[in-house]
């Protein structure tokens, strides 16, 4: 065998063990039982403790040493860059602290969501000391003394640094907050009412996942506290919330986590368990579930058959006509959560996080300030105070498991969805007239053909400026959300 076949053979079976492990991250959030946290987190450390030895074996860098990369294909290339980038990390972090921080995480995250359950933040924060510092320990080792920030965010959004993404928000806030203003300031959009039967929640929010593509063949739609996507390939697994007086929480979160879904699955399955086989970054990733949730889910003619589709399901829910269950669905309105935030808000609740946890990592503050710091810029951004932890410093999982430098990538997915979505009604101009029948397909077979069926083999930004035929900004998006919300709250 060539030294490219053997390097190969390892990396399949790497992401095999890495896929083994993700699903016990998706058994611990859906049916784990609760008393099992401690030996998880046991079992999670000991199965990193193996990864981390595969990543970094000496003998990957000597087939990289070995491989002439001209002699390989655009393919070939691209697997090599990203096996050598991820080798590279790898052997910057000690064995030790990588399954340190995959045990403490799991046991955090067990201990967040019980903390999260009784609105205690003193619960939850010693474990989270413990998270901090060893993540923390983890980017200065990463950084070989760079910023350790730039450093974390590399794992889930290579090439960007905080300085770019801070330039973006910095463009972003004045046009968002002005958005904002003029648009509460409007007569409020109609609200549901009534009860709505969670057992046909779920029925109806498989339909639509469906709907959207999702191939229930290769997947699952299970309930969680904090709805999300895990897998790849041929096993793409999603979770879902019900409330029994709001299901658009379900209905959207679903259609979120679909986008998540339907890229994994869409991916040429000649990467499947490479390093290509996967979406190539957390931001280009969240661009296909925000332009699945938002451009495509909340417009008014998707929401036109949606409307016929909550009647069937629900009868009257008070909302009779499809044009104010169009601005019921848009409904801008003061919000604590992050994940039921309208489009106008939902980027000013990440430009929070983002500042919170690089104070965090700089050890600008501490996780006992966190809260105080939190309720202070909550109040200062949004006008209204905190009421309680679960709607503040404890409604997001992400810091539990260590995801430090992953928030920023949920709004540069929204830069990323404007600018597809941009480029995707220039290409299907009778996309309303499908969407009003219920029809996707156009739109997710447009960004299957030109984003998600290349899965890693080209850079994130390149990605985009590809599928878009731009170079990523956040113009389309910001038009876009004035256009549109202009027009429903009549500005």
């Amino acid at each position: 065998m060539t030294a490219f076949e053997d390097l190969m053979r390892h990396e399949r079976e790497t992401q095999a063990l890495a896929q083994v492990a993700g699903r016990l991250g998706w058994d611990q959030e859906t049916v784990m039982p609760r008393g099992a946290a401690e030996q998880r987190g046991e079992e999670m450390g000991a199965m990193e403790s193996v990864l981390h030895a595969r990543r970094t074996d000496p003998r990957v860098g000597d087939w990289l040493d070995a491989i002439d990369p001209a002699t390989l294909d655009a393919a070939g290339q691209a697997q090599l860059r990203h096996i050598r980038r991820d080798h590279d990390r790898a052997r910057k972090v000690p064995a030790r602290l990588a399954a340190e921080i995959a045990r403490v995480t799991s046991v955090a995250q067990a201990k967040w969501a019980e903390a999260r359950a009784a609105d205690d933040f003193a619960a939850f924060a010693p474990v989270l000391r413990e998270v901090v510092a060893l993540k923390r320990e983890e980017g200065a080792a990463l950084a070989t003394g760079g910023d350790v920030y730039d450093a974390m965010l590399q794992d889930y959004e290579p090439g960007t640094t905080a300085a770019q993404i801070g330039a973006i928000f910095d463009a972003m806030r004045p046009r968002l907050v002005a958005l904002r203003e003029k648009v509460l300031a409007a007569a409020p959009a109609p609200r549901l009412a009534g009860h709505f039967d969670e057992t046909e929640q779920m029925r109806l929010t498989r339909a639509i996942a469906k709907q959207f593509g999702y191939d229930m063949s290769r997947g699952r739609v299970d309930k969680a506290v904090h709805p999300f996507s895990s897998g790849s390939g041929n096993d793409v697994r999603i979770t879902t919330r019900t409330s029994p007086t709001d299901p658009f929480n379900c209905l959207y979160s679903t259609i979120h986590e679909v986008g998540h879904a339907s890229y994994e699955q869409a991916i040429a399955q000649d990467y499947l368990l490479t390093p290509l086989g996967q979406g190539v970054s957390m931001g280009v990733h969240e661009s296909q579930s925000r332009i699945y949730e938002n451009q495509l889910g909340r417009s008014r003619a998707f929401t036109r058959w949606l409307h016929g589709q909550m009647l069937e399901s629900f009868g009257d829910f008070g909302i009779p006509e499809a044009g104010d269950f169009y601005k019921a669905v848009n409904r801008v309105e003061d919000n604590y959560i992050r994940t039921e935030s309208d489009e106008v808000q939902y980027n000013l609740h990440i430009m929070l996080r983002f500042d919170l946890e690089r104070q965090l990592i700089a050890r600008e503050i501490e996780v006992e300030d966190l809260e105080e710091a939190w309720n202070a810029r909550f109040l200062a951004d949004f006008g209204y105070a905190v009421d309680r932890a679960s709607n503040g410093v404890l409604q997001d999982v992400h810091w539990s498991v260590g995801l430090f430098g992953y928030f920023p990538t949920y709004a540069l997915g929204n830069v990323y969805a404007g600018c597809l979505h941009e480029a995707l009604r220039r290409d299907v101009p009778d996309l309303d007239a499908q969407l009003e029948q219920g029809e996707t397909g156009p739109a997710t077979a447009w960004l299957r053909e030109n984003l998600q069926r290349h899965g890693g083999l080209y850079e994130p930004r390149d990605t985009i400026r590809r599928a878009a035929g731009q170079e990523p900004s956040e113009g389309p998006l910001l038009d876009y959300l004035e256009a549109k919300f202009g027009a429903l709250y009549e500005l």
